[in-house]
């Protein structure tokens, strides 16, 4: 059971506020050129690209205790320490190139380098990858957790508390909102975690509290699931928000030890929440529900007042996943649909289309969270379908040997999506006993994506004067 005190929920309502109002004032000067409101003039700078990319990449904060409580330090190896390792890799191979190609978007770069039809089709996937509806559910699932109201009018609230800034400041908004979220996330967690090292003391405390695979690496879990959480981190090199992100800094540079200063506070993150949730663990013992095991630990160890500060970066780790995930669909809507459907837009039509992307997306993520009643599930599903689809063709246009020819591009995205959603569905109707069941949907539609572009760029290399 969870109850909050006036001051609570006073401390959670002047954290709402100053996040909108940070958003608004930073956005007054935006004007409605299409490198102002959709990457800030291409002119951000490396603290403000580290802030906001290490807040956007928490949204599932409630995911992780949950993950933490269940399987112990196996939830950092899988969650954590794989996106470290291609957060680098993309930083060292794609950061410089995707600045210096300066363009918009991933589907900017598809069309560029395998012509409009791919582009079309890359830009539908990447529409569902950014769906904001996971992180609206967590955020509406807090709201009416913490003021004790039903879930849609908490989803309407949660929509409206991640967008009204972005209406008029666009992606300025974005990143100032972010920055200031970075602040009350850390704040937050550190508090959390001094108080729980104080109250039940450390290592030792763990050590007597946790099952003894909970302190493994691996825990009890078999490599099968390692290996599919390590190919799940590939959502790294087709995540829009890096992308946008490259796109937005200031130069190469920025954008190459953005992410790699980034890594690093990730670290320290992962550290807190990590920690939390053994605390969560050993504190608790056995709950119903482990996706509040971060809320519960906070009901027994926070004091009113603390308590509020902690929902608060619970709030702020979500609210800056959300706000991003809400600006990148937008911006695919208006940028890769309406300015591919409609030619020749000026910059005042494709922020219109963007503004109208954002209306668009809040009511598709409000009608998706209030349907859905599990974040992993979304997550999983979208994840699986998605990704194989458009991850090689995303790398390979960034390296002309990789390249195959524009009609295998197109057969690789519908390929590989439609294998690993086909057997997606199979899958569900087997018996977990199957031998087969070990088989991801992922799995099978990255084989098929690797196929099929191993066979288009030998292809392209026997025959580079014709043209598919």
């Amino acid at each position: 059971m969870v109850s909050f005190l006036s001051i609570d929920i006073i401390i959670i309502g002047a954290f709402f506020f100053l996040l909108v109002i940070t958003g608004l004032l930073a956005g007054k000067k935006t004007t409605t050129g299409s490198d102002d409101y959709l990457l800030s003039g291409r002119k951000v700078g490396l603290t403000l690209f580290i802030l906001t990319n290490v807040a956007t990449w928490y949204g599932g904060i409630l995911g992780v205790g949950e993950f933490t409580y269940r399987y112990g330090l196996v939830s950092w190896f899988t969650q954590g320490f794989p996106y470290y390792i291609f957060a680098l890799l993309f930083a060292v191979f794609f950061a410089r190139k995707i600045r210096t190609a300066s363009l918009f978007t991933i589907p900017d770069k598809i069309e560029q380098t395998y012509g409009s039809k791919a582009a079309l089709l890359t830009a539908v996937l990447i529409f569902i990858l950014v769906s904001p509806a996971p992180y609206l559910l967590m955020t509406g699932s807090l709201i009416s957790l913490v003021f004790d109201i039903g879930l849609f009018p908490s989803l309407l609230i949660g929509a409206f508390l991640s967008t009204v800034y972005l209406f008029k400041g666009g992606y300025k908004s974005n990143i100032y909102a972010d920055a200031f979220s970075f602040f009350v996330m850390f704040a937050g967690f550190i508090l959390a975690l001094i108080i729980a090292w104080s109250d039940y003391g450390g290592l030792s405390y763990l050590e007597s509290k946790v099952p003894p695979s909970h302190l493994e690496l691996t825990g009890n879990v078999s490599p099968a699931f390692i290996i599919v959480w390590f190919l799940i981190a590939l959502w790294t090199f087709t995540d829009p928000g890096f992308h946008q992100r490259c796109y937005s800094a200031k130069t190469g540079r920025t954008a190459l030890w953005g992410i790699i200063i980034s890594v690093f506070f990730w670290f320290i993150f992962d550290f807190l929440t990590t920690s939390l949730g053994l605390y969560a663990r050993a504190a608790l013992g056995t709950v119903d529900n482990p996706v509040l095991a971060f809320p519960l630990l906070a009901e027994i160890i926070l004091a009113p007042g603390l308590k509020g500060i902690f929902y608060a970066a619970l709030f702020a780790t979500i609210l800056s996943t959300l706000n991003s995930f809400m600006f990148l669909s937008a911006t695919t809507f208006g940028r890769d649909f309406a300015s591919k459907l409609k030619t020749n837009l000026n910059d005042l039509q494709l922020s219109r289309y963007t503004r109208t992307g954002l209306f668009i997306t809040s009511v598709i993520s409000i009608l998706l969270a209030y349907c859905f009643e599990s974040v992993v599930e979304i997550w999983y599903t979208i994840g699986s379908i998605c990704i194989p689809g458009i991850i090689l063709l995303i790398v390979s246009a960034y390296y002309s040997k990789l390249k195959v020819g524009e009609t295998t591009a197109i057969i690789e995205v519908i390929a590989a999506t439609s294998a690993s959603a086909i057997w997606l569905v199979i899958r569900s109707s087997m018996n977990e006993a199957n031998e087969l069941y070990v088989i991801e949907p992922m799995i099978a539609g990255m084989i098929t994506a690797i196929i099929v572009h191993l066979s288009g760029t030998i292809h392209a290399r026997k025959f580079p004067e014709v043209k598919e």
